[in-house]
């Protein structure tokens, strides 16, 4: 069928084109796809590189500001529980096998799974105030290092007691939260312009 002022032709020669695109399109999203996905490893290597290696050296009574664990709350705040969650075994993986690592391999991995499904759960308008940002560090920061700490705990580490635990949570807590306007809006606005039109 051919509509007034088309020529014939021009339907087959429109289909035709639309049949060369589409496979392009696909292979571009692929490609985009492989991309956001490198583009949030590379972050991860670097934020726990940074963490064991210069943010060590500013240790708060012997507790380290958790770069990973702040990485995988932004990625929570803008894309939610699931995206988070798997951000955060990945991030806990790398930490829990990085030298100096010395604890069950595991427990960051779990920890920090944990702190993205709860906290992406949990994020309602969150990123969309200051406050409410800090509130969900905060939570993330007690969620992370209690459960790092109970499977300590449960497992053994002769370097994890319960009066250990009480004293390394509060600090943790006070140093992820002091940190949180020089690394949260950054990470956030990294995920937001990874955050593609249609989710994947």
């Amino acid at each position: 069928m051919t509509w007034p002022g088309e020529k014939p032709g021009d339907h087959d020669s429109a289909v035709v084109r639309h049949a060369v695109w589409v496979p392009e399109d696909r292979h571009g999203r692929e490609m985009s796809k492989a991309l956001r996905v490198a583009v949030v490893a590379v972050l991860i290597i670097v934020t726990v590189t940074l963490q064991i290696s210069i943010f060590s050296q500013f240790s708060l009574s012997g507790v380290v500001p958790d770069l990973a664990m702040l990485v995988v709350i932004a990625a929570a705040l803008v894309r939610g529980p699931d995206y988070a969650a798997g951000v955060g075994f990945a991030a806990g993986l790398v930490l829990d096998l990085a030298p100096p690592a010395d604890h069950t391999a595991g427990r960051w991995a779990l920890s920090l799974v944990v702190v993205g499904y709860l906290i992406g759960l949990a994020r309602g308008d969150a990123e969309s105030t200051a406050l409410g940002t800090v509130f969900m560090v905060a939570a993330g920061a007690f969620i992370g290092t209690s459960v790092f700490a109970l499977t300590g705990l449960v497992l053994g580490d002769p370097g994890v007691t319960v009066s250990s635990a009480l004293e390394v949570v509060p600090r943790a807590i006070l140093y992820d939260v002091l940190i949180t306007p020089l690394v949260i809006p950054l990470v956030v606005l990294l995920f937001r312009r990874l955050e593609p039109a249609d989710r994947w």
